[in-house]
């Protein structure tokens, strides 16, 4: 278990990113923080590459190659932290991540997304965790293999999530 006593006030952007990259750098490969493109909201954002059937534990898993991208918007006009935690498969043009922000209030403050490329095809609400950015880290990072393997996927193209998976 990780605890953290951190002061979320006292946060600074770069340092969390940094700290974030830090901890992605057991289990993934190729992490590094990158400053957000125009179209991203918040300042930066940490990619790091993984082989999706080690990760998963799946060896038919039908690619091999994944990246997370984790990203932090810290001065928001609410008392909480906006993030986006993106799981994104380029082959399959696949993005299933959860998004704290401004988007899709009738779902509560975090949802769960699925995207087919650029276009959203399914919105769920997700449990909000209220603590520190790294603990988010950490308990998306428990999550994210659930999450990537409830998609449903129809010829080929991913179409929703299992509302029958954990």
């Amino acid at each position: 278990m990780v605890v953290f006593l951190a002061n979320r006030a006292n946060l600074q952007r770069k340092r969390l990113h940094d700290r974030i990259r830090t901890r992605l750098g057991g289990t993934f490969e190729n992490v590094r923080r990158r400053r957000a493109e125009p179209r991203e909201a918040g300042p930066y954002r940490v990619v790091a590459h993984v082989n999706p059937r080690r990760f998963l534990g799946d060896d038919e898993y039908p690619v091999t190659t994944a990246r997370v991208e984790i990203g932090f918007q810290l001065q928001t006009g609410d008392s909480y932290e906006y993030y986006w935690f993106n799981w994104i498969e380029p082959d399959r043009s696949l993005l299933v991540g959860w998004h704290r922000d401004d988007t899709h209030d009738d779902l509560g403050p975090v949802h769960l997304q699925v995207n087919d490329g650029t276009t959203p095809v399914a919105h769920e609400p997700a449990q909000f965790v209220d603590s520190h950015p790294l603990d988010v880290v950490e308990r998306r990072l428990d999550s994210l293999r659930d999450a990537v393997l409830a998609v449903e996927w129809q010829q080929g193209r991913p179409v929703g999530l299992d509302s029958a998976a954990p």
